[in-house]
């Protein structure tokens, strides 16, 4: 059996509060394969900000294990952490974030460069990657030229450009209406199968779950399953 892209092994991440601590996450174990989308819901608070945080070694957990494509991220330097998030993984952010001064193209570019990589492949790179999500047309204008949901599509592209084997997704629909929120699933679905990530997917959205391949709920740091990948 090949092993997952992603595992959280027995997660627990607990914050100071006052003079006790305070569990965000509670045992939590998550298995993401390359191709699929798991789609995390739950209510706010509930510990789902705090399992990207710890998927993306952004925090590092008091106990359990994080592998990423076959790294086990607790052998990790902060230095080592950083090299492979630029690498390994792809972030979304709920908000795009871009650089107001940057076309879309050059957003892209700007992490290949972070990576190391020469400056010809990455715009070829760049424009195959807008290309991708539709804005093979919008590679010259800037963020305040595009709408929400182009910018949103700027951004999981960013995502994108160092080819990770693992795509974290945040609430990518939040900001945007139900036409365009369903639009950048069907992207999200589309290039996680066509680029072989294993997603992660927080939502509050829950018109389009069926169309996961799993579905988890958290639930006061406590992670369970809604419904199994299929297959």
């Amino acid at each position: 059996m090949t092993a997952s892209t992603l595992l959280l092994d027995d997660i627990t991440l607990t914050y100071p509060d006052g003079e006790g601590r305070l569990t965000a996450l509670d045992g939590v174990c998550l298995a993401v394969d390359a191709g699929t989308v798991t789609a995390c819901v739950g209510p706010s608070g509930s510990g789902k900000s705090s399992l990207l945080a710890v998927a993306a070694t952004l925090v590092t957990p008091d106990s359990g294990r994080v592998v990423v494509a076959g790294t086990d991220t607790a052998d990790l330097g902060p230095a080592e952490k950083a090299a492979l998030r630029r690498t390994r993984l792809g972030i979304v952010f709920q908000q795009p974030n871009l650089l107001p001064s940057l076309t879309a193209a050059e957003q892209l570019q700007v992490m290949a460069h972070l990576a190391g990589r020469r400056p010809r492949a990455a715009q070829a790179h760049a424009l195959e990657l807008l290309a991708a999500v539709g804005l093979a047309d919008q590679a010259h204008r800037r963020p305040h030229q595009l709408s929400g949901g182009q910018r949103q599509r700027v951004n999981i592209a960013r995502a994108l450009m160092n080819e990770p084997a693992v795509l974290l997704v945040d609430e990518p629909t939040s900001a945007l209406d139900h036409e365009r929120g369903a639009a950048i699933l069907d992207l999200l679905l589309t290039l996680t199968r066509d680029r072989g990530t294993a997603t992660v997917l927080v939502t509050h959205d829950r018109a389009h779950l069926e169309r996961m391949d799993a579905v988890v709920t958290m639930t006061d740091g406590r992670l369970s399953t809604a419904r199994a990948a299929t297959g």
